[in-house]
């Protein structure tokens, strides 16, 4: 490790912050877990003799390499099933979270066995399943959309208020991917299964970081995500109880494959490493949770001994423990992300969103300003940060926005 250069890092560090922050020329700061997390090496070894010349097959052939690849599917199955404490025959093989909700949320509604044509769900929930929704309500469902408190939580006397006898299905996350606000999932589920209706939890971010069981919590579908828990991305599942009272219509046909739910070769090397991740996952969560909270509280501490004003948004909420959304006031998050590259991976919004030039729904819901919502920044901590990398990191981006403060202030005394 060797003292970052002027050339690298150029005006944005002072002289006293280069000699106390120590990183390499080339290295970089990954700090958007909640986006993607890294392939966890030991999940890489797990997968390469299935990319193997020798690996190959197809796992819905009858020969032996079928078999052999088979086989390694229903391990990496129990695998994922047993994360969530779910019986390996409720647990369907997906290309990730997104394809998960859409077959939960289009095939419940469009299941010839629903209750009704009303479906329930909230605004803060993932891009996928809000156009989803309003795809539903386009075809002549009829949905609500619930709002959420300043904390980002869910009312359950409104949710409970919004019922009637049509109501098909209810669909609110269990972990929030942009602020990370943990829903009462289990009171939602008693109230939802009370009545009959399906209940179905996106929990692509809450997965391998807080304890999950399916059974306990009483929730009939349930969308995973593999590159969340450090999988590669491309594979996910969609858990469906066995005692769901509506099993969803698939959203397109072929071989029958999954139950016949979801059609098409799977991939065995994704199956398995989700699988693998999931395996680790349930050993080393509480370790993770532990970790990256604390990296989490020492991140914020550092910033706001600089920058004492900041927000954090939903922090009196339950939360992932490495989950932080901060506001910097006075300080456009585009322009700051923008002078933290290439050397601090953080967001200014879901990644779902990248592009779109419009405030965080999210954001918004909880009743921030445009301003207020473009002054914000995501950060997401996971198993691979060190906190002595997350100790650099808040410390530049809290120089960084001191810098671009005293330059917009500069501009504006000049132009007066």
């Amino acid at each position: 490790m060797v003292p970052v250069e002027d050339s690298c890092r150029g005006a944005l560090l002072s002289a006293s912050f280069r000699q106390l922050v120590m990183i390499d020329m080339l290295d970089s700061i990954y700090l958007d877990n909640q986006a993607t997390t890294p392939t966890d090496p030991r999940v890489l070894r797990a997968i390469a003799p299935f990319l193997d010349l020798k690996g190959v097959g197809n796992p819905h052939s009858e020969h032996f390499a079928g078999r052999r690849a088979a086989e390694a599917v229903e391990d990496a199955r129990a695998k994922v099933a047993a994360l969530i404490n779910a019986c390996s025959e409720e647990v369907i093989f997906t290309s990730g979270a997104t394809e998960a909700n859409n077959i939960a949320l289009q095939g419940i509604m469009r299941s010839r066995h629903r209750r009704g044509n009303h479906m329930i769900t909230c605004v803060t929930e993932h891009k996928c399943v809000l156009e989803t929704a309003a795809f539903l309500s386009r075809e002549g469902y009829r949905v609500d959309v619930l709002p959420v408190d300043e904390e980002g939580r869910i009312d359950i006397e409104r949710l409970r208020g919004s019922i009637n006898e049509e109501t098909a299905l209810v669909s609110i996350m269990m972990a929030n991917n942009e602020i990370g606000v943990l829903q009462p999932i289990a009171e939602i589920a008693a109230l939802c299964r009370a009545r009959g209706i399906v209940f179905h939890t996106d929990a692509a971010q809450a997965v391998g970081k807080v304890p999950i069981d399916v059974k306990a919590l009483g929730v009939d579908l349930m969308s995973l995500s593999g590159h969340k828990i450090y999988a590669p991305i491309g594979v996910g599942a969609l858990f469906i109880g066995e005692d769901s009272p509506v099993w969803p219509e698939p959203l397109f046909w072929g071989g029958k494959q999954e139950r016949g739910l979801r059609s098409g070769t799977l991939a065995p090397h994704l199956c398995v490493a989700f699988g693998e991740a999931s395996a680790l996952a349930l050993t080393e969560l509480k370790d993770d949770a532990e970790r990256t909270l604390t990296l989490r509280s020492s991140f914020v501490e550092i910033v706001r001994a600089a920058l004492p004003d900041i927000r954090v948004n939903a922090e009196h909420s339950p939360r992932l423990p490495g989950s932080l959304s901060i506001i910097v006031p006075g300080v456009d998050a585009d322009r700051l992300l923008g002078a933290l590259q290439p050397h601090v991976a953080v967001s200014t919004n879901a990644a779902c969103s990248s592009g779109v030039l419009q405030p965080s729904h999210v954001l918004l819901a909880l009743g921030l300003s445009e301003e207020e919502a473009a002054s914000t920044l995501r950060i997401g901590f996971g198993r691979f940060n060190t906190a002595a990398e997350v100790e650099a990191a808040a410390r530049l981006i809290a120089e960084t926005a001191v810098r671009i403060r005293r330059s917009e202030s500069a501009a504006k005394e000049a132009a007066a």
